[in-house]
């Protein structure tokens, strides 16, 4: 609760998602600081954590049952593909049925939305991985003479990628999702002149 009101106190008054791997009591403070904002699983942890539960004999098998579930068109499709999961898997597998089951309700905003905005809302490994860059970066340098030198480091490391291409990917990766988050959200995405 501490972080997200100082978020929203340094000037983050509203978010669209808040996609998070599973933390205890997360969605209830976010609906408090955003009332607004949509609280999404991360899917790919979701599916890590199911393969994490299962034996490696059936991974392939498993993978192919699973895979309708976060890929179908809307919510009602997604209950089928899982009610199927359950039915094959729910003997063998007590675990993953209650994985799903567990995460259902911050798992289905996801399906509401267009493929663009899936595709970047579907994980957090790109901010984990943006956090592990700025981790190593400040690792390497030990200590900054004060907070604007902290800062033009955490800036360069997020304008350059792992390869030094990195702000030409970012931002082909997010045209079309800007674009379908602009449209999704009209009356709420901001205009161009206020970024």
């Amino acid at each position: 609760m501490a972080v997200l009101t100082d978020l929203r106190n340094r000037g983050v008054n509203d978010t669209f998602f808040v996609v998070c791997d599973g933390l205890k009591g997360l969605p209830e403070v976010v609906s408090n600081v955003w009332p607004q904002a949509i609280v999404q699983t991360c899917i790919i942890h979701l599916i890590r954590n199911t393969f994490r539960l299962t034996s490696r004999k059936y991974r392939d098998e498993l993978k192919r049952d699973v895979r309708p579930i976060y890929t179908a068109i809307n919510a009602t499709a997604a209950r089928a593909a899982f009610d199927d999961l359950a039915d094959k898997w729910g003997q063998r597998y007590p675990a993953v049925v209650r994985l799903w089951d567990n995460a259902w309700a911050e798992f289905i905003p996801f399906l509401d939305y267009d493929v663009e905005i899936r595709r970047v809302i579907c994980s957090t490994n790109a901010i984990e991985s943006l956090n592990t860059r700025y981790r190593r970066a400040v690792r390497a340098r030990g200590h900054f003479p004060n907070e604007l030198a902290a800062l033009k480091c955490l800036y360069l490391v997020t304008r350059s990628g792992p390869t030094g291409r990195g702000r030409a990917r970012w931002t082909m990766r997010w045209k079309p999702a800007l674009n379908a988050f602009a449209i999704t959200f009209a009356d709420r995405f901001p205009a161009a002149e206020d970024y």
